[in-house]
């Protein structure tokens, strides 16, 4: 497929939905657990988010269980760790993040931060002075080793109102001060930016515009097809000034990246798809593709972003840890089902460790899909890896499961 042409190219929106998918590697065969292919699936991601919530387990372990299984998390931590190729940033989210992208998180960094915070920074100087000496003296210490010695406390209406030390440690990571090194007891532990990082590491910053150009190409390369938004909330979500406009504009001059319309999209956005996609668009295009079935993260990269998925699945799908009990309509913690280039449907799962049980609280099909025989052992065996990865040594189903599966649960 040539890439010259200015005619926007036009794909249907199943083959939207397959380039996404494959972009994500969460086609068919899953991945060899090895650190090649590893570096490779985080190359294309560019970025696992992190958060704290652990019903099954941590998001980003999830993330890597959905491409490769079990095997992944040991050497992911091996490379965040103790090779540094790896490390925490903020990026739309708090993340792990390559190293080797380095300087262009710098340039974000050097960006960093804001007037208010640099003001209030600045009347604590005192408590930043405190923290950078501390972490000259030992390194990986956590939030608890600093003292308070502020001067202003920090206001919010929120969590972090008076949380100065937190505050202070978030403002000098997001600028680049300091390094999360590790964690213990689920604290953070820090260190200087400058001890932390390997040696050889390129610590340049990219000039803006440069930065910018690579987090939009990085983003459309994983995202497979996406609009200006979509880039946004990719890399940029809380970047509200960042020219990403601009920045497709000129990658499009470049031939970087070329304008699509999705058939039957009602969005009159413009799509755009990176160059080195455009095999995979071919193959696809061939029916050199095959998809399968597996369980995703709430914040998965596939599907982090609600309207993009919505407007390309047909999938409403929000986080109901954050809705009041009763006004539930699945569950507290949600895991999407992929099956094939579909999104099927969603479990509410949860492990009791006191019992080792992975329980369903409920597996929920989306209306218009058909709880088939193939559909239930490509589900149940999923499911039945996830317990195994998470530690649990059998699975327990409340009655929340398509009716036509329940004698199945029940003798199994």
């Amino acid at each position: 497929m040539k890439s010259g042409s200015r005619q926007p190219l036009v794909i249907s929106k199943t083959e939207a939905r397959r380039l996404a998918i494959v972009r994500q590697h969460l086609a068919a065969p899953r991945e060899v657990a090895d650190e090649e292919n590893l570096m490779k699936v985080l190359r294309s991601l560019r970025y696992l988010q992190l958060d704290p919530v652990s019903v099954v387990a941590p998001s980003h372990e999830l993330v890597l269980w959905s491409r490769f299984g079990a095997g992944a998390v040991p050497l992911l931590d091996d490379l965040l760790w103790r090779q540094r190729s790896l490390f925490e940033y903020w990026v739309s989210c708090a993340a792990i993040v390559l190293t080797e992208d380095y300087p262009l998180h710098r340039a974000f960094m050097n960006a960093y931060p804001p007037s208010r915070i640099a003001e209030w920074m600045n009347a604590n100087a005192s408590l930043r002075e405190h923290i950078l000496q501390r972490l000259q003296e030992d390194e990986a210490l956590p939030t608890s080793a600093f003292e308070d010695l502020s001067t202003v406390p920090w206001k919010s209406s929120g969590w972090t109102a008076d949380r100065n030390v937190e505050r202070m440690l978030q403002f000098l990571w997001l600028g680049g001060s300091v390094m999360v090194t590790g964690r213990a007891a689920g604290q953070r532990l820090w260190a200087l930016t400058e001890a932390h990082l390997p040696p050889e590491t390129d610590r340049a910053a990219l000039p803006m515009d440069m930065a910018i150009n690579a987090a939009v190409e990085h983003s459309v390369r994983a995202l497979g097809v996406a609009r200006e938004a979509d880039v946004k909330q990719y890399f940029f979500r809380l970047e509200s000034r960042v020219p990403l406009r601009s920045a497709l504009d000129r990658l499009q001059n470049e031939r970087k990246v070329i304008p699509v319309e999705i058939d039957g999209e009602a969005s009159r956005q413009t799509w755009f798809v990176h160059v080195d996609s455009l095999q995979e668009v071919d193959a696809i295009r061939a029916g050199n593709w095959e998809g399968r079935t597996t369980l995703l993260s709430p914040f998965d990269n596939l599907i982090s972003d609600r309207d993009r998925t919505e407007r390309l699945w047909g999938f409403s799908f929000r986080n109901e840890m954050y809705v009041p009990k009763a006004k539930r309509q699945y569950g507290y913690y949600l895991l999407p089902i992929l099956h094939g280039d579909q999104l099927v449907g969603r479990i509410s799962p949860k492990v009791d460790r006191r019992r080792n049980v992975l329980t369903i609280e409920g597996l929920y099909l989306e209306p218009d899909v058909r709880p088939t025989e193939d559909l239930y052992h490509a589900v149940t065996e999923q499911i039945n890896d996830l317990a195994a990865f998470a530690g649990a040594e059998t699975v327990e189903y409340s009655s929340q499961v398509p009716e036509s599966w329940l004698a199945k649960l029940r003798r199994a």
